[in-house]
């Protein structure tokens, strides 16, 4: 039996179509769709997919968390609206799709930051979602305008926003792992706000930045002492 076409040491027992080989069950649940890209219709996909989401939001959300509270640091509530819609047009626009991509997703806030920047020079054709990401900030600066960063600052933020979703999504070229860690956090923390934006279908209809899947507060410290239930 051949080894495994992407770890190589153990041997392949399912087929992959992606790798054109037999690959090792370990390497079929940690990397697909996140590492490695899975066509549409692979029989291990939808088997793994949920569980795959779910332990990649696990890992997502203590690091978006911090991430959160640099950008409150850096431009208050304003720079973390930016960046909470960001997340609200991906997960809606990507969650589902399985040909979606991370280089996808910073390729088009590389152009939102384009267009943005007061030194903007016009360049090719945005992609797809581009285009989509910029006509709802578009939408939602012109109907919210006090609530979200405005172009003298959002360039700075947007660059931020770019190194941490590079990040997170690692070295590999077709890596899934934002998209997943994203979809991942947010089906798992807030099943009903992603519940809404799978139905949600008129563009320009945002859930507004501060009442979304904003980061949950992290545990207080526990203190032992009479009236705790570890108390004797």
């Amino acid at each position: 039996m051949s080894a495994c076409p992407y770890c190589k040491q153990r041997k392949g027992k399912r087929p992959c179509p992606a790798l054109g080989g037999l690959i090792c069950s370990p390497c079929c649940g940690e990397h697909r769709l996140v590492r490695i890209s899975c066509p549409s219709d692979c029989t291990y996909l939808d088997s793994g997919s949920d569980y795959q989401q779910k332990r990649l939001g696990e890992q997502f959300m203590p690091i978006r968390r911090d991430f959160y509270r640099e950008l409150s640091e850096l431009g208050s509530e304003k720079a973390v609206a930016l960046f909470n819609l960001i997340e609200i047009v991906t997960f809606g626009y990507f969650e589902g799709r399985r040909d979606g991509q991370d280089a996808e997703v910073v390729a088009s806030i590389q152009a939102l930051r384009r267009t943005l920047s007061p030194l903007h020079v016009p360049s090719a054709p945005m992609p797809v979602f581009a285009e989509h990401l910029k006509k709802e900030y578009e939408t939602f600066k012109k109907q919210n305008p006090e609530q979200i960063t405005d172009t003298s600052s959002a360039p700075e933020v947007l660059d931020r926003v770019i190194t941490f979703v590079s990040e997170f999504s690692g070295k590999d070229f077709q890596s899934r792992r934002f998209l997943g860690g994203l979809v991942g956090y947010v089906k798992t923390y807030h099943p009903h706000i992603a519940e809404h934006l799978v139905k949600r279908q008129e563009p320009g209809h945002i859930i507004l930045p501060g009442q979304s899947f904003m980061p949950p507060p992290e545990p207080e410290a526990h203190t032992h002492g009479p009236g705790c239930e570890h108390y004797h």
